[in-house]
């Protein structure tokens, strides 16, 4: 994969997709976070149908943090993994009044100590509240940049790092959504539409990969 041609996808993707993307429902940045945290397995339309509601409810951290466990459940059962994701709510809450003066972290270490945060969901934190660059890794993102011929790390870690050494840092917070974007309306799990694919003249990848063959 040359400069060149890294060069072109990123500026067709900026051009497919946008350079920014419009954030969920939030005033706080603990609403944020918790968003993020709502999105994990879940569609980002999924998310923003139950957040008006929910802030409604649950108004303050402290609400979150005091509220009976079935009460959050109930806010946000049509998201996947609903469950388990308002225990981490809860605690999540707990932890940033106890430890942190009711306010999120802006440090990546101190974040991923939150329960239910992982290195993702911080990393997406810190570039939609504070334009922190940062490369997060899903899914979408390993398959597509595997497929590009980008890393050739076989683990998040090992790509993000690749990636961060491969893009230019203004381009780290935009590919995370728009290759997820692609990864779902194009470049999918189950078959690569290569002949859709806006990224096919510089795709390594393109008609060998099982993917791309797979009726």
């Amino acid at each position: 994969m040359t400069k060149e041609s890294v060069k072109h996808i990123l500026e067709t993707l900026d051009k497919e997709y946008g350079t920014t993307k419009e954030g969920f429902l939030h005033s706080k940045d603990w609403q944020l976070l918790l968003a993020i945290m709502l999105s994990a397995q879940s569609t980002d339309k999924q998310v923003e149908e139950i957040l008006p509601k929910l802030w409604e409810r649950f108004p303050t951290i402290e609400s979150i943090a005091d509220a009976p466990l079935e009460d959050i459940e109930e806010h946000i059962k049509s998201v996947g993994l609903y469950k388990n994701k308002a225990k981490n709510m809860k605690n999540c809450c707990n932890q940033i009044l106890a430890e942190h003066g009711g306010k999120v972290p802006v440090n990546i270490d101190e974040l991923v100590n939150l329960s239910g945060v992982g290195r993702k969901t911080a990393t997406l934190f810190l570039a939609d509240a504070y334009g922190i660059p940062g490369v997060t890794v899903d899914t979408h993102v390993m398959r597509i940049t595997q497929r590009l011929g980008w890393v050739q790390g076989k683990n998040p870690v090992q790509i993000e790092k690749e990636l961060m050494e491969l893009l230019p840092k203004e381009y780290w917070n935009r590919i995370n959504f728009q290759l997820i974007y692609h990864g779902r309306s194009i470049c999918t799990a189950r078959k690569s539409n290569c002949g859709s694919c806006t990224l096919n003249p510089w795709c390594e990848k393109k008609g060998t990969d099982f993917y791309c063959n797979k009726k």
